[in-house]
């Protein structure tokens, strides 16, 4: 493994070099960074928390499973996956995937990313969904440079609907009873969505 030093200036023993990575990242008081093979218990334990895991489609994940995906995050073209940090403890994971839009052949491919998060329930309520959705919203269309960002949420997540509206996203599209949840039946889901000259006309106005 080979040392890599994080904005602070503090040295990451364990931390595989990502050539494309947009991180780190500061995103209000959050740190964004690469995950590194010491964070991986601590986020499985808030990822199969039941409170995470009543707005999870897989609300359950097998633990040898994550600890796989997660150690093979490094060198990833298209999965640029990170973790959050505040005052140096995690509070959080987020998702980042660049995939491929719609349309006929011919099309250009890989720019579209698709994003998520997941916050431990201990930091629920402190703006910290608010925050990494901005970071991961930065990512896509700065580093990454990609055309166009969505992200979803069950309708009465009202928390991750405040984060991503916080973001700038724009909700595009409400889906009727559009998804099975366990314990609550079919119920609704929202689309959201921002495109890269939205982002950069909001930048610009909040611009001093």
């Amino acid at each position: 493994m080979t040392s890599e030093a994080d904005p602070e200036g503090h040295a990451r023993e364990d931390t595989v070099p990502v050539t494309n990575s947009p991180w780190p990242m500061r995103a209000g008081g959050l740190l964004l960074r690469d995950p590194v093979a010491a964070d991986i218990e601590s986020l499985l334990a808030f990822r199969n928390d039941p409170q995470v895991n009543r707005f999870m489609i897989r609300t359950n994940v097998d633990a040898d499973t994550f600890r796989r995906e997660w150690s093979t995050l490094p060198g990833s073209e298209t999965e640029f996956s990170c973790v959050a940090e505040r005052d140096g403890a995690l509070v959080a994971m987020g998702f980042l995937d660049v995939v491929d839009g719609l349309g006929q052949p011919g099309m250009p491919l890989g720019t579209e990313g698709v994003i998520g998060y997941i916050v431990d329930p201990r930091f629920w309520g402190q703006g910290v969904g608010g925050d990494l959705a901005r970071g991961l919203v930065a990512a896509a269309f700065g580093p990454l440079g990609l055309r166009r960002v969505t992200a979803s949420c069950n309708a009465d997540n009202h928390a991750s609907v405040r984060a991503l509206e916080r973001a700038g996203m724009r909700r595009e599209q409400h889906g009727v009873a559009n998804s099975w949840h366990a314990e609550l039946g079919w119920v609704d889901g929202y689309q959201y969505a921002m495109l890269a000259g939205e982002w950069r006309a909001q930048q610009s106005a909040a611009s001093p």
